[in-house]
């Protein structure tokens, strides 16, 4: 098993709600294109949000994106006041998004997603249909790149499911 799949394991394992989203989701529906880091769409209520902390806390979680790489320091007080929280782990980076641009916030996401079977563990991960649209009001280069796998995975199962 992958850091990257460890990372999810540990979050499902824990109970934390979530669904993957980005790069890795669309691994998981057959492209063929290599992601470092994972991203999900996650409730981010404080129970929750501490839920994710504690699954984290012996890989070292810090906050990637602030001067000095601060330690992820959650208190039932601080956790509502986050958005997004884009983390370090020494498994690997890990992006948590309230909002995915195309679809809207965590429950809309979480009706837009399905279940997979990932390295023996049930995922929540966004539809193909879903990734696709999240892809194209994202728009950047490696989007329409991903964009253009999922549709060809897409044909590919209509015709097999044809045949």
């Amino acid at each position: 098993m992958s850091d990257l799949q460890s990372l999810l394991h540990r979050l499902s394992r824990a109970g934390v709600d979530f669904v993957i989203v980005g790069g890795y989701a669309g691994i998981v529906h057959g492209c063929t294109y290599v992601t470092q880091d994972i991203d999900i769409c996650c409730d981010f209520s404080p129970a929750n949000l501490l839920t994710l902390q504690q699954a984290l806390n012996d890989v070292h979680p810090v906050h990637r994106m602030t001067p000095g790489r601060k330690p992820l320091e959650l208190t039932p007080e601080n956790a509502g006041e986050f958005k997004n929280l884009y983390l370090d782990t020494d498994l690997g980076r890990l992006d948590c998004l309230s909002y995915v641009e195309g679809l809207g916030s965590y429950e809309q996401v979480k009706q837009a997603s399905e279940r997979f079977e990932v390295e023996g563990a049930q995922l929540r991960v966004l539809s193909i249909d879903a990734l696709i649209t999240a892809k194209r009001a994202m728009n950047r280069p490696r989007d329409r790149e991903a964009i253009r796998q999922l549709q060809n995975v897409k044909r590919l199962r209509r015709q097999g499911s044809t045949q």
